[in-house]
């Protein structure tokens, strides 16, 4: 599949590093908490959606109820992208890819990336669930 366009990302501490590198690899700008000196500074969940759309970045977090109570409070937003620490990273990192591909522009959305539910199966299945505010 052919990438429209790179997204900017900003992957909160919480991403496993292996899901931000198959991000990159699969042509998307991700910036990491790390990279900015955030990391191990117990930062605010709403400091750093502010951050990122301070920056224009997509927010990558599992800390799923905050950022869903953040997003509902009809904050404006860059976008965010929760997920489960679900250890399949580069499973789900290519499911975030395909789903961006198709979209042109995350502003004001939030989207899960979860697994179908797939009994007696080795290979997980992601799909993307967009919440309204």
């Amino acid at each position: 599949m052919t990438m429209n366009r790179v997204f900017e990302l900003y992957a909160n501490e919480n991403l496993a590093f292996v899901m931000v590198e198959q991000l990159r690899h699969l042509g998307h700008d991700v910036l990491t908490s790390l990279d900015v000196g955030n990391a191990n500074r117990a930062i605010a969940d709403d400091d750093v959606l502010r951050y990122a759309t301070t920056n224009q970045r997509i927010v990558v977090t599992f800390n799923r109820d905050d950022f869903i109570q953040l997003h509902k409070s009809g904050i404006s937003h860059a976008g965010i992208i929760i997920r489960k620490d679900d250890r399949a990273y580069i499973e789900q990192a290519i499911a975030l890819h395909e789903f961006l591909c198709q979209q042109q522009s995350m502003e004001n959305r939030l989207v899960r990336v979860k697994q179908r539910n797939q009994p007696k199966t080795r290979n997980p299945i992601f799909t993307i669930q967009e919440y309204s505010r």
